[in-house]
């Protein structure tokens, strides 16, 4: 086993092919017409919610929002009291 140098220790394990995936084999020629048939063979795996589960969804997206306003405006209350408090202590 040969003595790694110092360059070769640094260099990141990934390749830089992942960043190049724009590049079409044929230099672009079928560019559009593959990234097309790529992005509906991707969309097919994709597994889409029902109306049922969106629904579901976003009520406990608005449920948790709500009560975290809530929280943060008793939050917020509260400091507000303590620097009313401590201000009215200097003036």
């Amino acid at each position: 086993m040969a003595a790694l140098s110092r360059l070769q220790l640094r260099r990141p394990h990934w390749s830089a092919e992942p960043f190049t995936f724009w590049k079409s084999k044929s230099r672009g020629q079928d560019f559009p017409g593959e990234f097309i048939r790529q992005v509906r063979a991707e969309t097919a795996k994709v597994h889409w919610p029902t109306r049922k589960e969106t629904i579901a969804t976003a009520i406990m997206v608005l449920i948790m929002t709500t009560l975290l306003a809530i929280f943060f405006f008793g939050v917020d209350a509260f400091f507000a009291t303590i620097v009313r408090f401590l201000l009215g202590l200097l003036g």
